[in-house]
């Protein structure tokens, strides 16, 4: 019989990747709307929360959505049931579906949204358009006792802790002797009610980057034989994993600007798209911003970019990108979908390794609000 999985522990997973920290400011990301404290079988990724997704979800017996752009992104004054809002809403609690937004969150995550796009255009990112933060990280040190040291290092090594660059479980193990007496009500792994008992202890020390602090300490007491585990956590000067928005690349060949529009617009898998600038411009490096990234043109320019692939473009940006030297290139906003794929084979895998038993699909609904003629 399959163990029950809840959506706070699918939820626990992604952000583990795409932590709420990351979304930019009045961005509304996380429950958008029912709960996350009820069991799920079937989650549907998707770009956008629409009443044709919904049909989807009901259809397919779906009990979490999580989609990229909010459904709840400006505040509602009124749930209209004959309006499609208010028609959505009633479905979702109806049916019991409960919506999940992951937004800038994603698109600022590594291997999130904007990493996706330039991994989908075939190029190696070279870092972000601009550095926004790093990570916080924190020193946790926990008391093992010799027999189990092996067991706690691997717990943690395996949950995200101790990783360094391009080497994990990195630990640092200092020998000693740990005292304790278990009083009444206790029910001691070692040792007696009563008894002062001296135990042969390691005291582990490692690093753990704060989005995983959570299923570190998780698996660390789950691997740990004492009843209760003596451990000390506390944030440290050093820099952890940076995030930041966008991404640049260079091209390893360099193309015309209409000879890269067409590689684009093969790659991204769309009808038509819009070219700002001089087509016979050599192109060397890119910039990808996914969704709308008209007010980043002057940072882009500044990172040296010969061009910027983003969505929405506006009348009088493509004017200003013209005045700077900045071509664009626009596949329109729907190119993001292909965070679906992204997060299901992310969700897989995790959920594989933790043990958790729910199926992930892809919504195959329409979203995109265009038709090209």
């Amino acid at each position: 019989m399959s163990k029950t999985v809840t959506g706070q522990q699918v939820i626990r997973v992604f952000e583990e990747w795409a932590p709420k920290t990351l979304a930019m400011e009045g961005d509304n990301v996380g429950l958008q709307v029912g709960t996350l404290n009820r069991p799920v079988r079937k989650i549907m990724v998707t770009l956008d929360v629409l009443e044709n997704v919904i049909d989807e979800a009901i259809e397919k017996q779906v009990n979490l959505i999580i989609a990229h752009h909010p459904f709840l992104y400006k505040s509602l004054s009124q749930i209209d049931t004959n309006q499609e809002k208010g028609r959505i809403i009633k479905k979702l609690i109806q049916h019991d579906i409960t919506v999940y937004a992951a937004h800038t969150n994603l698109d600022l995550a590594n291997g999130g949204v904007n990493d996706m796009l330039i991994e989908a255009l075939g190029l190696e990112s070279d870092g972000a358009v601009m550095e926004l933060g790093n990570e916080p990280l924190f020193k946790l040190v926990v008391f093992v006792p010799e027999s189990h040291e092996e067991q706690v290092r691997n717990a943690l090594g395996e949950n995200g802790a101790g990783h360094i660059g391009n080497y994990s479980h990195c630990t640092f193990q200092t020998p000693g002797i740990g005292t304790f007496k278990p009083m009444e009500g206790t029910n001691p792994y070692i040792g007696s009610q009563g008894e002062l008992e001296k135990v042969k202890e390691v005291r582990m020390e490692t690093i753990v980057p704060k989005s995983k602090l959570s299923i570190v300490l998780k698996a660390m007491e789950k691997a740990h034989p004492y009843e209760e585990v003596a451990y000390d956590l506390y944030p440290v000067e050093l820099k952890g994993q940076s995030y930041g928005l966008g991404r640049v690349a260079t091209l390893k060949n360099p193309a015309t600007l209409k000879q890269f529009a067409e590689h684009v617009k093969k790659a991204l898998d769309v009808p038509s798209l819009r070219v700002v600038g001089d087509l016979n411009k050599e192109i060397k490096k890119v910039g990808v911003i996914g969704g709308n990234g008209n007010k980043y043109i002057h940072k882009v320019k500044r990172s040296g970019c010969d061009v910027l692939i983003t969505g929405d473009l506006y009348f009088h940006t493509a004017h200003d990108a013209l005045g700077i030297g900045l071509n664009v290139i626009d596949p329109g906003h729907h190119v993001e979908k292909v965070m679906k794929r992204g997060v299901k084979d992310y969700l897989d895998k995790k959920c594989l390794e933790q043990g958790l038993e729910v199926e992930i699909i892809i919504s195959e609904a329409n979203t995109e609000p265009f038709t090209f003629i």
